[in-house]
């Protein structure tokens, strides 16, 4: 009952004043536009026939229809070709209201919020050990390659005050959700080891942190080991107008260690100082708005969203709309993985509920209007259904090497940050093409759509169940398995150069399904297992799978049938098993067993 009246006493945005139309068209010789439309509205805009645009693209080599979505280049170019000018004007519609949202607010009902701090950094030079040792919790070792793959957000309390982290990958290819990770933030820490200076993704993750117009505060890590050159560092943040106070400069330099824990007190301090200096505030009696900053599919739970409330305040039951999907939450976890039944400002949750995973960077709203979030879902979803199909080209050269591909991962923000990768592999006379792009497992529809156009399948942290690789296998669909991020990219530049040469390639040796779990004192979690396919042998690698999602990658530590130790377990077997440095088992799990083997491979 409180939770009822709280939600009825919060504050509504009233969406239909907030949308501004604009007057588009062609008027003279100039082409005024919003945004993306179909081939069929640019035509009739334009006063041209929808045949005359698609035999445009046809001459390029493309597939169009009169439903096919334009984006802003493309119009421009069709612009230019009908010798028209064009003007991009401003407008708040249903596909853009959730990220123009304005809220006006009695400023007796602000209230302090804490700060959200994004932590970037080239990779590998501590971000996630420093927030590990914050956490007092150990995520690096559960890290493939040792870099963070995804975006973390955890909350943390020092000396009465919350701070919320946000973890971004270092590596590269996942620019644009380092992006996300700066529009979302107040407070940047830069994290840069003193060993090591300047990399790319250093220089990177100041433009977007300047880009983002926040506060940043630089942290020198690894300063206790031997040999480092702190002058050369400090001298290198100067030279991009990050001058450290010590210099004379405003910029706050913090010399540490995340993995000693030095000055990481200072670090916190200095986050909290800097928050207040400047006022972060917001309405908690709104209605939620924030920002989604990961989504996934988990086959019993749903669709699992990771929010970051940026007003008002969320709770479970809520009627709730990010990018396109639409649901009411069901379930609210908060960083700690509990259950709670409200979140407020700055607080990360993850939510259950939505019809359909929102994109990484969506922003979401709750409202009670829900005829008006209906609308604006189907109408983003419309826009999102476009820009997200890849079509393939009509390729008339012979010479042209093209790879079609399927590409799974298991969360959205991978897979944005994939294909983002893929399209920039600009080598001569190939071409690479993404049939579908989605998040979750591999299914039997992705078999026969590769096999229809002879294509592969390329899964990140996903590994389809035994009878879909077997259907793979009976239909000869090759799948690539990845974890490590450039990695893929390489094998898939190679590819495209006929030069596919790795190293090693996993072989799997057997299946078991978890039928039981045993806690012990002196070895942690024991599995009762039954091999349903192959043989499990005790130096096998393994990884653990839940709902078709690879959630762990180790080694067998131990192997038992009744009370004997034993080295294998063949089809049919019950036996016990440990991993090692992993306990977060459950029934119904998947464990695979597989071997290294050094092999060639070649892509025609």
């Amino acid at each position: 009952m409180q939770n009822k009246k709280q939600n009825n006493n919060r504050i509504d945005i009233n969406l239909t004043k907030q949308i501004q139309q604009a007057k588009t068209g062609l008027k003279g010789n100039v082409f005024a536009f919003t945004g993306s439309m179909s081939i069929q509205q640019f035509a009739a805009s334009i006063k041209k026939s929808v045949s005359e645009i698609i035999a445009y693209y046809f001459k390029k080599g493309k597939i169009t229809n009169n439903n096919t979505i334009l984006n802003e280049e493309e119009i421009a170019e069709l612009c230019i070709n009908f010798d028209f000018d064009f003007e991009k004007k401003a407008v708040v519609n249903e596909t853009n209201i959730l990220a123009n949202l304005k809220f006006v607010d009695d400023p007796a009902d602000l209230v302090k919020r804490p700060p959200i701090v994004t932590i970037m950094g080239h990779v590998d030079h501590g971000k996630t050990t420093i927030l590990d040792f914050i956490r007092k919790t150990n995520v690096v070792k559960g890290e493939a390659g040792g870099i963070t793959q995804h975006i973390g957000a955890y909350q943390i309390e020092y000396k009465g005050s919350k701070i919320t982290f946000l973890d971004t990958p270092g590596h590269e290819a996942f620019s644009a959700m380092r992006a996300r990770g700066a529009l979302v933030t107040d407070i940047i820490v830069i994290v840069i080891a003193a060993d090591d200076g300047f990399k790319p993704q250093t220089e990177e993750a100041i433009n977007h942190a300047k880009s983002a117009r926040v506060p940043i505060i630089v942290f020198l890590n690894k300063v206790d080991k031997p040999g480092i050159n702190i002058e050369k560092v400090m001298g290198e943040l100067a030279e991009h107008n990050l001058t450290p106070e010590e210099w004379g400069g405003n910029t706050i330099v913090i010399k540490g260690s995340g993995l000693s824990g030095l000055n990481i007190d200072k670090l916190l301090e200095s986050i909290i100082t800097v928050a207040e200096m400047n006022e972060l505030k917001a309405n908690d009696k709104r209605l939620a708005q924030g920002i989604v900053i990961e989504s996934s599919v988990d086959k019993g739970l749903g669709v699992v969203a990771t929010l970051i409330i940026k007003t008002g305040t969320l709770y479970k039951g809520d009627f709730i709309i990010a990018g396109s999907a639409i649901g009411n939450v069901r379930l609210m976890l908060n960083d700690q993985l509990k259950n709670i039944t409200c979140a407020t400002l700055s607080q990360p949750v993850k939510i259950t509920g939505l019809n359909k995973t929102p994109s990484a960077g969506d922003h979401f709203l709750v409202s009670n209007d829900k005829a008006q979030i209906k609308e604006l879902a189907r109408q983003t979803e419309i826009i999102k259904t476009n820009e997200n199909y890849i079509q393939p080209a009509i390729n008339p050269d012979p010479n042209i090497k093209t790879v079609l591909m399927i590409l799974k991962t298991d969360v959205h923000g991978s897979l944005e940050a994939i294909k983002t990768m893929l399209q920039k592999i600009n080598i001569e006379n190939t071409s690479l093409h993404i049939l579908r792009a989605g998040v979750g497992a591999i299914t039997e529809n992705d078999i026969n759509l590769a096999k229809s156009a002879k294509a592969i399948i390329v899964g990140f942290n996903i590994k389809p169940i035994k009878p879909v690789r077997d259907i793979a296998d009976q239909l000869q669909v090759k799948i690539l398995f990845y974890n490590i991020i450039y990695k893929l990219y390489d094998d898939v530049a190679a590819m495209l150069l006929g030069q596919l040469d790795p190293q090693y390639e996993e072989k799997e040796t057997g299946e078991a399904k978890i039928l039981q779990i045993w806690q012990h004192s002196a070895v942690g979690i024991i599995a009762g297992c039954k091999v349903t396919s192959g043989e499990i042998n005790r130096n096998d690698n393994a990884r653990v799978l839940r709902d078709g999602v690879v959630i762990h990658q180790t080694k067998i530590g131990s192997m038992k049938h009744v009370k004997e130790v034993v080295n294998k377990a063949t089809t049919g077997t019950e036996f016990g098993i440990t991993l090692e440095n992993f306990n977060d088992l459950k029934v119904n799990d998947i464990i695979q067993s597989y071997k290294l083997v050094e092999v060639k491979r070649e892509f025609k």
